[in-house]
């Protein structure tokens, strides 16, 4: 593939750079990704001064500089790009008011990190008109899972990336899901951190990617180190709910299934209560009885639209539901959010670590409510000054 050296004798602008990369993106999108496989994870710079950066199913994007106006769809690659010190430049989110005002309650506990995501526009069925009018240096979304929009086929996608910026992201690796059939043979699947040493490598930050790696590491070492033997781990269920007119649904998740929508439950080995999920499907309660864990983690329990502490309530009162184990011992805990970025992943590490283990990483407390809970030094199991330092660019 060639640098970008034009006939013309005008220097190109940012915005020409910029599209030129999207049209790279969408000749790759159509002559296929399967060479993808064992590529280098980082950059690769060109003799021009540009640099180029290949992620399945966009496949090899060419920019000239890191972007600075970005349209996001998932909530993980918004979260990978403020963890990188770019979080100001997203202008586009799915669920705004949801998602960003969730992350503010983690933002909380991070000294001088905010963002203003609440008020973006909603990314979901947003239309290629509204995407033109953005005029983002970067389109930061998984193309495939775009395409499942009503407002998107392939051809949009493309003429995006021609005509406007680059399209770089990866959706379907949450649960390794089989993405729309257009894309299915060029696709492929990253852990969430391979995902975020590749944009990483857009925005030219691998510094900071390498500090957030140190964290990570180190808080994974620590929750190894102290996990009980296999036999004293609690059996845990991980519900989505929703509760109206005094009715409960009840959505399982998988606890340990590939995929980086389980990055954060992974590694604390707990045995799930549900397997062979039929995915995204519902159960009534007395399947949830049945299955009797000692554990429940309320999924997408925090946040403006959550109420953790009525579902909570409901369970306790509930004349079946009681007999839960797990609701019997006041073991019913919430969970932020199903997939998020590596900033979540952190902060849900140690939540996840105190729900299960208290008596080895410190107990969760009883949650109302409102901001992450705030926690002394000596009971944090990673160092919030230290992930505020990264983001803000003071390391």
């Amino acid at each position: 593939m060639r640098d970008n050296d034009t006939s013309t004798t005008k220097e190109p602008t940012r915005r020409d750079t910029l599209k030129y990369g999207g049209a790279l993106a969408a000749g790759v999108s159509l002559a296929g990704c399967s060479d993808l496989t064992g590529q280098a994870e980082e950059s690769t710079p060109s003799a021009s001064g540009s640099y180029s950066v290949t992620m399945a199913p966009a496949g090899e994007i060419t920019l000239e500089e890191p972007p600075e106006t970005v349209f996001a769809n998932r909530i993980h690659h918004a979260d990978m790009a403020l963890a990188l010190g770019h979080g100001g430049s997203i202008n586009g989110l799915y669920s705004p008011e949801n998602f960003g005002t969730l992350y503010d309650l983690f933002l909380e506990r991070l000294e001088a990190v905010t963002t203003e995501w609440a008020t973006l526009p909603n990314s979901w069925n947003i239309g290629k008109e509204r995407l033109y009018e953005l005029d983002s240096d970067l389109h930061l979304a998984d193309p495939a899972y775009m395409t499942v929009m009503d407002s998107f086929d392939r051809d949009d996608i493309e003429e995006i990336g021609e005509n406007v910026s680059p399209w770089f992201g990866n959706a379907y690796s949450d649960s390794h899901r089989e993405p729309p059939a257009a894309w299915a043979d060029d696709y492929q699947y990253y852990t969430l951190w391979e995902i975020f040493e590749k944009v990483a490598a857009v925005f030219q930050e691998e510094k900071r990617y390498q500090e957030f790696t140190e964290i990570r590491t180190d808080l994974l070492s620590r929750i190894e180190a102290n996990l009980p033997p296999e036999r004293d781990r609690p059996r845990v269920a991980r519900l989505q709910t929703g509760l109206s007119d005094g009715e409960l649904s009840i959505w399982p998740f998988p606890m340990n299934d590939p995929g980086y929508e389980q990055a954060h439950l992974r590694p604390l080995g707990a045995e799930d209560a549900f397997t062979d999920l039929e995915a995204y499907g519902t159960i009534d309660l007395e399947a949830l009885v049945e299955a009797d864990p000692d554990v429940i983690l309320n999924t997408h329990a925090m946040g403006p639209t959550r109420n953790f502490v009525e579902t909570k309530d409901h369970l306790e009162t509930d004349p079946v539901a009681r007999a839960i184990s797990a609701v019997e011992n006041d073991r019913v805990y919430p969970l932020a959010i199903r997939y998020g970025g590596p900033i979540a992943h952190l902060f849900q590490l140690e939540m996840g670590a105190k729900e299960l283990y208290p008596e080895a990483f410190g107990e969760w407390p009883r949650y109302e409510g409102g901001a992450y809970p705030e926690f002394s030094e000596s009971e944090q199991l990673f160092d919030r000054q230290r992930v505020a330092d990264i983001i803000n660019g003071e390391f």
